[in-house]
């Protein structure tokens, strides 16, 4: 049976120890901030020095993987002598699915033999991050490519995602939110919960007042999502607020009892879209 190895986009915002462990390759996106170009996980900038530039006033912009780099990444694993699987981040969010698509059918052109399967996870962040690492765990336990991939291709929509931000004008920057909704929400403290739905898209979902009940809000709709599904492990992603982070995992663990976690900043390339103070929560469920 032909090894193969799991590649996915910065998007993911996996933990370096994650990468690590299950050699999991990572396509890098670019960002500008104050006129310097970045990569995603840039060792020039730490996650708490970018929240901070933007909390100053600094405004990103963001770019989607290159189909060049996305070729060089899939061709680095094909000259090992292994297959590809892919997990893009979601097409409804960004173009760098296609570019790594664009990628990969080019190669098959050049290399018969190549194979490369790429996954529209139809996810974000650590939602991302969360369906790659249980891909990864299914490829351990001694699954096929096409296995996984079809084990991945049955749960994503399954790969819940629960936000809340603490500033609207980013997403209003990002037009998920309009200009009267960022302004009036703001004068009256109103923190908007948002999801992920089947279309990969980052949708609100309903509203909080103040920052403390859309963290228990994000648990809330986890109760009403999870179903008969059982998690062994949830993800949570934040924007420079690992406090409110640890808070929800607390709610977390106390509703649920699930004791594991992975607790890992929004990356800049997604960061730049949702702001200082944005909380993710991820696990599987019922519905999205």
């Amino acid at each position: 049976m032909k090894n193969f190895i799991i590649t996915t986009d910065i998007n993911c915002d996996l933990p370096q120890e994650i990468y690590e462990k299950f050699d999991i390759r990572p396509m890098q996106l670019h960002y500008i901030l104050d006129g310097v170009d970045y990569e995603g996980n840039d060792e020039r900038i730490t996650p708490a020095e970018f929240y901070a530039k933007m909390r100053a006033g600094s405004m990103p912009q963001t770019m989607q993987v290159n189909p060049g780099h996305a070729k060089e990444v899939f061709l680095s694993c094909l000259n090992e002598g292994c297959d590809v699987l892919h997990f893009g981040f979601s097409s409804a969010l960004s173009g760098s699915v296609g570019s790594a698509q664009l990628a990969a059918d080019e190669l098959k052109e050049e290399r018969p033999d190549a194979n490369i399967i790429v996954i529209d996870t139809l996810c974000a962040s650590l939602g991302q991050g969360l369906l790659v690492y249980l891909a990864a765990l299914q490829k351990q336990a001694g699954k096929t490519l096409q296995e996984t991939a079809q084990w991945a291709e049955e749960r994503k929509l399954h790969l819940c995602h629960l936000f809340t931000v603490d500033d609207l004008n980013h997403l209003f920057r990002g037009g998920r939110v309009s200009k009267a909704t960022a302004v009036i929400g703001t004068m009256l403290n109103v923190k908007p919960v948002l999801h992920v739905d089947n279309e990969g898209r980052l949708i609100p979902i309903g509203k909080a007042r103040g920052r403390k009940q859309s963290l228990n809000a994000l648990v809330d709709h986890m109760k009403n999502n999870v179903g008969n599904w059982k998690n062994d492990i949830v993800f949570i992603s934040h924007g420079d607020s690992l406090q409110d982070a640890q808070y929800v995992a607390d709610r977390v663990k106390e509703e649920f009892g699930i004791n594991e976690f992975v607790i890992n900043y929004v990356g800049p390339t997604i960061g730049a879209h949702s702001g200082p103070g944005t909380i993710a929560l991820f696990f599987l469920g019922e519905t999205r």
